[in-house]
């Protein structure tokens, strides 16, 4: 017997916006809304599209041994990450393969922030229980959502809300208190285009998504235009263009996308 699917903060917004709703990765997501795949993709192309992506993992690594213990996990530089500043990297298994993508940022104070993806969320948050718990405090955010406001205008939406969100370059993140909620919010995202992922308390997650709906440049988009825009872009998915077996060719051409906006999946 199946496992119940879970649900994301904002699956009755989802339902009272018409999305067609599938099983992905154990959860309930909208896979298109009335406008339709096409019609989503151009909009983010042209304006702003507003994409639920709280079915991945968050997770804070808390302690002075985070940056160096993590490290250790990722053929990637941490320990020199700059406080305000995110990174692309990867989990890899012993044989050189990709055991997931993930985003890393570093908030100051002994704090990092990771964002991997949600078919792998749970092997790795086991994975660095395992490796690093001896280090540094590994703690899941199970009680944060996590929204990206993608496309050309996204600036300028998100700055009626939040001023301080314009001065954000390319991979600079911040805590921002957008329409009064406590925001962890990153100048970055899967579509090829200049945006946001903004991470919110998830009791307060549909409020601020229908607040940023509400502005007339953003329109909902599901994860059928997510997966075409990110195509588009060139930016690899996990369990597609990258795994455990494509440690060479696949992986070579993932490291050349990272320049676009981009996160795990």
């Amino acid at each position: 017997m199946n496992a119940p699917l879970n649900r994301t903060p904002l699956y009755d917004l989802h339902i009272k916006l018409g999305a067609k709703m599938v099983p992905f990765a154990g959860y309930e997501m909208p896979v298109q809304y009335p406008l339709g795949v096409l019609k989503e993709h151009q909009h983010t192309r042209a304006q702003a599209g507003l994409f639920d992506v709280s079915h991945m993992g968050q997770v804070k690594l808390i302690g002075k041994g985070a940056a160096a213990a993590l490290e250790t996990l990722v053929p990637v530089d941490i320990q020199d990450l700059p406080v305000g500043m995110q990174r692309y990297a990867l989990f890899t298994a012993d044989d050189g393969g990709i055991l997931d993508d993930l985003m890393v940022s570093n908030f100051g104070n002994d704090e990092l922030y990771v964002v991997v993806n949600a078919a792998c969320k749970e092997q790795d948050i086991a994975h660095m229980r395992r490796h690093l718990a001896a280090h540094c405090e590994v703690v899941e955010l199970a009680d944060r959502a996590l929204l990206a406001l993608q496309g050309p205008a996204a600036a300028t939406v998100l700055a009626r809300l939040a001023p301080a969100a314009a001065e954000l370059t390319f991979m600079q993140n911040a805590q921002l208190e957008i329409d009064g909620i406590a925001c962890y919010v990153s100048r970055s995202g899967y579509t090829g285009e200049d945006g946001y992922e903004i991470s919110v308390p998830a009791a307060q997650a549909a409020r601020l998504a229908e607040r940023l709906l509400a502005e007339p440049e953003v329109e909902a988009i599901g994860l059928g235009a997510r997966d075409s825009l990110r195509l588009e872009a060139g930016l690899c998915l996990y369990g597609h263009d990258i795994d455990t077996g494509r440690r060479h060719a696949k992986n070579n051409a993932c490291q050349t996308s990272v320049g676009n906006n981009q996160t795990a999946s």
